[in-house]
């Protein structure tokens, strides 16, 4: 019997670290034994319905161009933002992906993404096993918002933690240049949970202790509370920075700022403003030089400062995914498993995809001080061994020299 064939794709927010999972996924299936072509939807399962798909095995040739597309920024692929409707409420669009596989005769399919990938891996994996269908289904975790369960972290999450650390530090930098009294309140995103926001709390050093304040989705946000933390600070020093998630919420789960009442395709409100909220708050009640900073999408793409560990775990995870396939796994989600960290040592395994899709892994209250409005020190373990290495960024003219992605531009 014939090699088959495998097909990935990407889906979701962009991140430093998702095409080296896609790297990951083309050099597994280059080493395999058990898969021949690899071929990508473009933007995400959409391509598979438009019949949008591309060749990898033939663009990523060689080891040079490899390594380009595991340094490269944001999805090589392009996303979307599509709900995979249920079975029952279009079971056409189910027989079309399906006739789509037999038609490249492929064996396994990948899809790199967060939660709501998750939900369309585990929906295409239960009606490949309802119709007999032999193709793997497995999903390669991504997200920078680091809230998928069962893993320990999420490819991604470690560059962006990395970036939005450096920035705060230079944020302090420039703050403390001017000797005038201020409040600096920088938004990052974070809907649901606060793990990106957490990780502004390695800016702080020998010399540096802001974020004064940080502020999470995981507890209750008091605004008077917030109003005193803040004049108390004060009292002691000329500059506040305080770092915010932007789905912080008061006790009744109400979003202290929302641009609307709108959601995306699977029901996500959006979000934006909080911090703008809380800096009209300030300037309200306080007689201060009061700005506020949304930092919001920068921290995706940012590959000029990415994770060394960070690219190299999401590599890994792609890579592990056609080991998983080739064994005929099906219906999961690579993993990591944190085994020490100190030194810092992971395993890779897989989960049960039934198990993480829909599910939101959240910032555990104990890592979070009584007062809400700072982390305690098993966040700052559970952090710094993610953000460690620098990797060999390829220049040209002075800028990055990513992978062309003119294929994702045309109309």
């Amino acid at each position: 019997m014939g090699k088959k064939n495998c097909i990935v794709a990407q889906s979701g927010g962009p991140t430093v670290a998702i095409n080296a999972s896609l790297a990951g996924v083309v050099k597994g299936v280059k080493d395999s034994q058990v898969f021949d072509t690899i071929y990508g939807s473009v933007n995400g399962i959409l391509g598979i319905l438009n019949n949008n798909v591309i060749n990898l095995s033939e663009i990523v040739a060689n080891e040079e161009t490899l390594n380009r597309l595991k340094h490269t920024p944001s999805m090589y692929l392009g996303s979307c933002r599509y709900k995979l409707p249920t079975v029952e409420e279009s079971p056409e669009t189910y027989a079309q992906i399906f006739e789509m596989f037999e038609s490249l005769n492929i064996g396994a399919f990948f899809y790199i993404g967060g939660n709501d990938s998750m939900d369309t891996a585990l929906k295409l994996s239960q009606y490949a096993a309802s119709i007999g269908s032999d193709v793997r289904v497995i999903g390669v975790p991504k997200t920078i918002d680091n809230d998928l369960c069962l893993t320990d972290h999420t490819p991604g999450f470690g560059s962006a933690a990395k970036y939005i650390a450096s920035t705060i530090l230079e944020i302090a930098h420039d703050t403390f240049s001017y000797p005038v009294p201020s409040v600096t309140i920088v938004e990052i995103m974070g809907r649901d949970a606060g793990w990106l926001t957490s990780a502004s709390a390695l800016a702080r050093n020998e010399y540096n202790t802001a974020p004064h304040l940080i502020y999470l989705p995981e507890a209750p946000f008091d605004t008077a509370q917030f109003l005193a933390d803040v004049k108390e600070l004060l009292k002691k020093q000329n500059t506040v920075i305080i770092a915010v998630s932007e789905g912080i919420r008061d006790k009744n789960g109400n979003y202290i700022s929302a641009a609307s009442q709108t959601t995306d395709g699977f029901g996500h409100s959006h979000l934006s403003g909080a911090g703008k909220a809380l800096e009209n708050f300030v300037t309200s009640n306080i007689d201060i030089k009061v700005r506020s900073i949304e930092i919001n999408v920068l921290q995706r793409s940012g590959a000029h400062i990415s994770s060394a560990t960070d690219l190299t775990e999401s590599f890994e995870l792609g890579h592990h995914a056609v080991e998983l396939a080739e064994e005929g796994v099906t219906g999961c989600m690579v993993t990591l498993k944190r085994l020490s960290s100190n030194p810092y040592k992971v395993a890779y395994g897989h989960e049960n995809v039934a198990k993480i899709a829909n599910e939101i892994r959240s910032v555990p209250r104990e890592w979070i001080n009584e007062a809400g409005n700072d982390v305690l020190p098993p966040m700052y373990e559970y952090l710094r061994p993610l953000i460690i290495g620098e990797p060999d960024i390829r220049y040209k003219n002075g800028l990055p020299d990513y992978m062309d992605i003119s294929h994702l531009t045309k109309a």
